[in-house]
């Protein structure tokens, strides 16, 4: 329940600075092309409270907190007096009502940008792209990596930490091509190695499967700590203190290995060394299997201690000066700008499952993951949605910002405004699409809660 309440109330943050900040763009031009603002909503719905100010624009926030909207004079609304035409939208030139538009998707966009600017100064704290063994027959075992090898560059864009590496990967696959990696083997020697081109759709767990790139994990020592009642280890006999030593025959090296080998196998019998007080015995243990799981995976029932310090070689900052960080903001706004785009493009042609559309409800899920790690990891967060607010605003359907500019780019290319038929036309035409994706992120949402 606190979850939940932390995940509302940090949606809900989100969610007003990213809409305010997209508002403000279109309440801020408008202002200073001298069209006459009547109302600035944040949220949709019944107002819940507000006030008016000097200037004469009704302030309010409102019940549904799912975007907003500023209400300009207009006359195609609302009958306008003669001493205030010069004040309405519909008024002004064509090049001033595009400017008005897209000062809300530009501002996300600037938005975007200060976040990622005031995250580089704090410093992004990361996993070094240091990798695992590649299982046989990925990409990366044909490329050549190997167990610590760092990769620090994919086609010469810098990867200091595994985030930066999964963005620049998500890159290179859109891109289609065999991707170049700069990697430092774990003896200090650098090397050039080409990732061959993946295969497989872009969905992104098909996509790494595929490339075989995990993070390298620093072995545990398989001595238990706990044995969870009525599991496959108890039923067996093992017991706190064991030290796991071979299982017939074959040594574990590590704990990591030893639940690799159990989730691939449930319901297999196996004869497991071990080391207890000094002596060693041998014990006969039946994998079990997690409940619900599908496809089927094992199950021991174990727990071992995680020496605090184990990651400490492993971790990574990437932080910026004043200076330095605002051209990194400004490409890293840009990078996932193009990512939204292209990914956008492939859900359309098919490339990438619509499963990927998120809805609110998610949207609050990772809202207060992130909040709930600190203060970059919710910055970061909100950067790329308000990217991708900047960016879905700007696409051509009617209803949206992109909707209206596209009319205006037609007006001031003919000379003349479409007929009011063809707009409306395109207005419910508009509104199918948005009920239609609106459905269709609700649904993701729910199937993902269910399932």
């Amino acid at each position: 329940m606190l979850d939940a309440a932390w995940a509302l109330l940090a949606f809900i943050v989100a969610i007003g600075v990213l809409v305010s900040f997209h508002e403000f763009g279109h309440f801020w031009v408008a202002r200073r092309l001298g069209v006459r603002v009547l109302r600035f909503s944040v949220g949709f719905g019944r107002p819940l409270f507000g006030w008016r100010g000097e200037d004469g624009c009704e302030y309010v926030v409102s019940a549904i907190p799912l975007g907003g909207y500023v209400k300009m004079l207009d006359e195609r609304e609302a009958p306008v007096p003669d001493e205030e035409l010069d004040q309405a939208f519909n008024r002004k030139p064509v090049q001033h009502r595009m400017a008005i538009v897209v000062a809300g998707p530009l501002a996300n966009f600037l938005l975007a940008i200060l976040f990622y600017w005031v995250m580089y100064l704090a410093g992004v704290d990361g996993l070094r792209p240091v990798v695992q063994e590649p299982p046989a027959g990925t990409l990366a075992a044909e490329a050549g990596l190997r167990a610590g090898d760092e990769v620090q560059a994919v086609n010469g864009r810098e990867t200091p930490t595994w985030q930066a590496l999964r963005g620049a990967l998500i890159d290179g696959a859109l891109d289609g091509e065999a991707m170049l990696l700069t990697v430092a083997r774990g003896d200090g020697e650098a090397s050039s190695m080409a990732l061959p081109r993946p295969a497989s759709a872009l969905e992104p767990d098909e996509l790494f499967a595929e490339l075989g790139l995990r993070p390298f994990q620093p072995p545990i020592e398989p001595l238990l700590a706990e044995i969870t009642p009525g599991s496959a280890a108890q039923a067996a006999g093992f017991r706190a203190g064991d030290r796991l030593l071979a299982r017939d025959g074959e040594r574990i090296d590590s704990w990591q290995g030893w639940a690799t080998w159990v989730r691939a196998n449930p319901g297999e019998v196996t004869r497991v060394d071990l080391m207890r007080d000094g002596q060693r015995l041998s014990l006969v243990v039946i994998v079990g299997q997690e409940p619900g799981s599908e496809p089927a995976r094992g199950l021991f029932g174990a727990r071992v201690e995680v020496p605090p310090d184990l990651w400490q070689d492993l971790r990574a900052e990437y932080r910026l000066g004043p200076i330095e960080a605002v051209p990194a903001a400004v490409v890293q706004t840009w990078r996932m700008s193009l990512l939204t785009l292209r990914m956008l493009h492939r859900m359309v042609v098919g490339d990438v499952s619509v499963r990927n559309v998120s809805g609110p409800i998610q949207i609050a899920q990772y809202a207060g993951y992130t909040a709930s790690i600190g203060l970059v990891s919710f910055l970061s967060f909100m950067a790329i949605v308000s990217v991708s607010l900047g960016v879905l605003n700007l696409l051509p359907v009617p209803l949206l910002d992109g909707g209206h500019l596209l009319y205006y780019v037609v007006e001031w290319i003919r000379g003349a405004p479409l007929s009011e038929r063809v707009q409306m036309m395109g207005q419910q035409l508009g509104l199918v699409m948005l009920v239609m994706l609106m459905g269709l992120a609700f649904y993701n949402d729910i199937m993902r809660l269910v399932g």
